[in-house]
């Protein structure tokens, strides 16, 4: 099933693609919320930071996660079916920033306090929120996959500010 089933692709004008370094630094300035998405297999525990994560569905509770398919947890990831989305607060921020460090995966999993839920992905216990998933659906897309997540159990601690990234930098924001 091609991934742009609804467009008739080859009605549309040939248009000039956008530069990727124009379409990069645009997509900087758009905010987005920082989680850890892991999985396991077995003993073994893998994990990235990642961006390009948002809701789906709520019925059922379905969440998408794109992650590219050269990262050392896209693999397992499909292999175990399974994963955790794990919402990341402010005090999270060196652990958002070891988990997006390939040269220290060894050590990933030595800092924070880890968990599991319903499916045995890891589970951060103090993020802001955790989104425990089955893998379902997933769809190749250019460079990343985008992995469908039906959602089995969520875990939250509320009374966090949220972790951010946007041009280039960690924070988080002042409420209006």
């Amino acid at each position: 099933m091609p991934f742009f089933e609804d467009f008739a692709l080859d009605t549309l004008p040939e248009l000039k693609a956008v530069d990727p370094a124009s379409f990069k630094q645009g997509m900087r300035l758009l905010s987005a919320g920082v989680t850890i998405v892991t999985t396991a297999i077995g003993s073994s525990r893998i994990g990235l930071t990642a961006t390009a994560v948002c809701s789906l569905s709520a019925e059922p509770a379905t969440l998408l996660a794109c992650v590219n398919r050269e990262a050392g947890a896209h693999d397992p990831t499909l292999q175990s079916k399974v994963f955790c989305v794990n919402v990341l607060g402010l005090g999270h921020l060196d652990l958002a920033k070891l988990f997006a460090d390939r040269t220290r995966v060894p050590e990933r999993f030595n800092h924070g306090e880890w968990g599991t839920l319903n499916t045995g992905a890891p589970v951060l216990m103090d993020s802001l929120v955790s989104f425990d998933c089955l893998l379902g659906q997933t769809f190749r897309a250019e460079t990343h996959t985008v992995l469908i997540g039906r959602v089995q159990a969520v875990r939250s601690s509320p009374n966090q500010r949220p972790l951010l990234y946007a041009n280039g930098k960690f924070g988080s924001f002042d409420e209006a």
